[in-house]
């Protein structure tokens, strides 16, 4: 139970300093303080790499602490998560493959040379029929796992209500860059589950 208990606390921390670190008020200081083409170069690269890194504690404590089983998804049934869970993949390698694997990464950034672009928003393909398609893809991925037990379902409540928050908080910073581009890309288009019928870019 206190291994439970400490693996939500370290993945509640985990998640605050994520969205800490991408809002715009810490970004805004941390470009005056190492200078606007610096950290326009380092940013994502050194945001990613902390995040990753950071992750590895909750990780170790979910291999390594005191579990127990809930359920297990008999077969048949568990056929058709991995089928659902093979379909999400290909949605995230898609969704990164679209978005620029570079730019996600912060590689572009890193190795540019003079004034980096500005952002642009991505409204086709796999973003024309769900607003967030990494989002959806990892939530799909995590939830249909064919073996629940108690540290898993604990950390993965975790991350799915950071992941509508950081959404939340991710729409607010978007409709700030791009305004009523993006309000009416909001409106058009569904936050986490897929529009199926007549896609609009």
């Amino acid at each position: 139970m206190m291994g439970t208990i400490y693996l939500v606390c370290a993945s509640v921390l985990w998640g605050a300093m994520h969205s800490l670190l991408a809002s715009h008020t810490v970004k805004g200081a941390l470009r005056r303080a190492v200078g606007a083409p610096a950290f326009d170069r380092l940013y994502r690269f050194s945001y990613n790499l902390f995040a990753l890194s950071s992750l590895f504690p909750v990780a170790l404590m979910l291999i390594t602490f005191p579990d127990r089983p809930l359920y297990s998804i008999p077969t048949p049934w568990v056929y058709l998560t991995i089928i659902l869970q093979g379909l999400a993949a290909i949605m995230l390698i898609a969704a990164v493959v679209q978005t620029g694997p570079f730019d996600l990464l912060g590689l572009t950034q890193l190795t540019a040379v003079g004034q980096s672009k500005p952002a642009a928003l991505v409204t086709g393909g796999l973003y024309a029929v769900v607003r967030h398609p990494l989002y959806t893809g990892s939530l799909v991925l995590v939830w249909l796992i064919p073996g629940m037990t108690v540290n898993r379902l604990a950390l993965f409540t975790v991350l799915t209500l950071y992941t509508f928050i950081g959404a939340w908080f991710e729409e607010r910073k978007l409709l700030k860059d791009f305004g009523a581009a993006y309000a009416e890309y909001k409106a058009r288009v569904p936050m986490f589950i897929p529009k199926i019928a007549n896609p609009k870019s």
